[in-house]
């Protein structure tokens, strides 16, 4: 006899047969629309769904999307992808007081715009509502290659 453990005991028993699990039948199965309608319902209520109680300047918040907007909104002139889809913007941070910073790069230090797109990125985004004031930091370090691209510039580039 052994000691008393504390460990639970198993015991076995001896069956003949089991009876077997139930078939699926493909009756039983959803249809691709019945599923895809599924998916795309909770899909597009997840997407809608904003954060709560995010500060403005925080990712999610309105003053921090509204800027990324304004990115958004500036064009590479030998590219047809604007800046941030590009990859070329490596930061930005919105102060409790309105004041933005961006840290960005071009695709070559060579670039045309080297000497215009910095201006241009501090006043779009110093002219979105509530900004106080706009600097930008231009960066070589890390170069900007194509993997910092968005799948949509991609496809937008035929790189897909």
């Amino acid at each position: 006899m052994s000691e008393d453990t504390g460990e639970p005991r198993f015991t076995v028993e001896q069956v003949d047969s089991v009876a077997a699990p139930p078939r699926a039948k493909v009756e039983d199965a959803e249809s691709p629309a019945e599923k895809l309608d599924r998916k795309r319902d909770y899909l597009e209520g997840f997407l809608a769904e904003k954060p709560q109680n995010v500060p403005p300047g925080a990712p999610g918040g309105d003053l921090y999307e509204a800027v990324i907007a304004a990115l958004k909104d500036i064009f590479d002139p030998e590219i047809p992808v604007n800046i941030y889809d590009l990859g070329l913007i490596y930061g930005v941070d919105v102060a409790d007081d309105g004041g933005v910073v961006v840290t960005m790069t071009l695709t070559t230090p060579h670039c045309p715009v080297a000497e215009s797109m910095p201006g241009e990125v501090e006043l779009r985004v110093g002219s979105v509502p509530g900004v106080r004031d706009a600097e930008v930091n231009l960066v070589w370090d890390p170069p900007w290659d194509p993997a910092k691209m968005s799948d949509e510039a991609r496809l937008e580039l035929g790189m897909l």
